[in-house]
């Protein structure tokens, strides 16, 4: 197995460049699980940890080789829940944003907080340059993505204003280092516009769209506003059975627990 250890994103977009086939590893949570179990047998590997430019948060801007542990920390509230919630803290310190991005997990933890947010992924290439795309046209399906084979994950993006109010959750099998059986990210503007977000319950993250207008026209929604909520999640989704869980599970536990954040942002 070739590996080419780039210190610079210029370095790495030539190498990605000159072969397109080449597997990216950044921390490595992902891709070498799928080696250890015979599942990838990658013949050249562009490793990216040693890219300073990847590992930077500047403003509204996290760079695709931005650590857990480090997002642990955020400011966003909803983020640094989701992260802690990531593997075990050896699994934190080396997985990053970028990867989780990268790989497409339905069970993806980041990825419902950036549905929520409404943030953009934006990739790089060496010969057209930086494109953004919003998460609903980046994420194609189970564990498929719209990255050109030429091309970098190089950062998530957020709005100017992400809203404050905003809580993340996930249901496991068990209560540490768990991959979701259902997700949710619920966040909540300042004009009262709520935004709600799943993951393991579809193919790619999913965006309740109707149980986000149910709420716009209740602001202040009594109990059976509420019930109408879980009701109108439940039915958004497009769960599966597999070896987690059930889809009537999956159908029941996302209605409900994307009412629990709803109540916390209301609560705040």
């Amino acid at each position: 197995m070739e590996i080419t250890r780039p210190t610079s994103l210029v370095e790495a977009l030539e190498a990605r460049a000159e072969d397109p086939g080449a597997d990216l590893l950044a921390g490595g949570t992902d891709l070498m699980v799928e080696v250890n179990f015979g599942h990838s047998r990658p013949e050249h590997v562009i490793a990216l940890r040693r890219i300073a430019e990847l590992a930077q948060i500047d403003g509204n801007r996290i760079g695709a080789g931005v650590t857990w542990a480090r997002l642990e920390k955020s400011d966003h509230r909803a983020l640094a829940q989701l992260a802690r919630t990531v593997g075990s803290p050896q699994i934190r310190a080396a997985g990053t944003i970028g990867g989780n991005i990268g790989t497409a997990s339905p069970a993806g933890d980041g990825l419902p907080w950036l549905a929520a947010v409404e943030a953009e992924i934006e990739v790089t290439s060496k010969d057209r340059g930086v494109r953004r795309l919003p998460c609903s046209e980046f994420f194609t399906g189970v564990k498929r993505n719209a990255l050109a084979p030429d091309e970098v994950i190089t950062a998530a993006i957020l709005p100017e204003n992400v809203p404050t109010n905003q809580e993340f959750a996930k249901i496991g099998q068990r209560s540490a280092m768990v991959i979701s059986t259902v997700s949710a990210c619920v966040v909540r503007d300042d004009d009262g516009t709520v935004r709600v977000a799943l993951g393991s319950v579809a193919p790619t993250p999913l965006r309740a769209t109707r149980a986000e207008a149910l709420i716009a026209e209740n602001p202040d929604p009594s109990e059976a506003v509420l019930a109408e909520f879980v009701r109108t999640v439940s039915a958004e989704v497009s769960p599966i059975t597999d070896h987690r869980s059930t889809e009537s599970y999956r159908r029941h536990a996302a209605g409900v627990l994307a009412r629990r954040l709803l109540e916390r942002c209301l609560a705040r």
